[in-house]
């Protein structure tokens, strides 16, 4: 499966992502927002993470979308999307996203986050999506209320960041397919 915007090709992840996620991953700046990937990501890291990726490609149905946002005039990975813990009976699944520091505030990850919400919404008839925040993350907060996304909750010291192995608490949002602003 793969998408195309003005500035992206929004793909499957493949075998050849693994020195530029090992790049882009391997800076704090990124990691202490994300859940699951350690900071110093090393080669078994990523090939776990990737191979992972690629494998959930290709269930049937599948529960989850992990897609590598590439730039097209660099043709090369510049972060990740993904819509995952996608629940076909509920019409529901949740939004996860990041990009490499570099990337930051040029507007693709609006774009990566429309392409795949609009997938969610319009092709998989999701009626709602969720996602969760740290607190101080603001442009993720931001990026997310642009689309319609309502804050729903705050979770006191709910998960263990990887990257700085820290308590974290999270931020709850939601959106219903109703709401949804392109």
């Amino acid at each position: 499966m793969e998408f195309e915007t003005e500035n992206l090709i929004i793909r499957e992840f493949s075998g050849r992502d693994i020195d530029r996620l090992i790049y882009l991953l391997n800076n704090l700046n990124v990691t202490k927002w994300l859940l699951v990937y350690p900071y110093h990501l090393d080669l078994s890291d990523a090939e776990k993470s990737l191979n992972h990726m690629i494998m959930r490609s290709q269930e049937n149905p599948r529960t989850g979308y992990n897609m590598a946002i590439e730039l097209k005039s660099e043709g090369k990975l510049i972060g990740n999307v993904s819509l995952v813990k996608i629940d076909h009976n509920q019409k529901t699944a949740s939004v996860m996203y990041w990009l490499g520091e570099d990337y930051w505030r040029r507007g693709y990850g609006s774009e990566a986050l429309k392409e795949l919400l609009e997938f969610g919404i319009k092709k998989l008839n999701l009626r709602k999506i969720t996602a969760e925040v740290y607190p101080g993350n603001e442009g993720s907060a931001k990026l997310l209320e642009k689309f319609g996304f309502k804050r729903e909750g705050y979770s006191r010291e709910s998960v263990v960041c990887k990257a700085d192995n820290q308590l974290k608490d999270t931020i709850s949002y939601g959106l219903l397919s109703k709401e949804y602003r392109d």
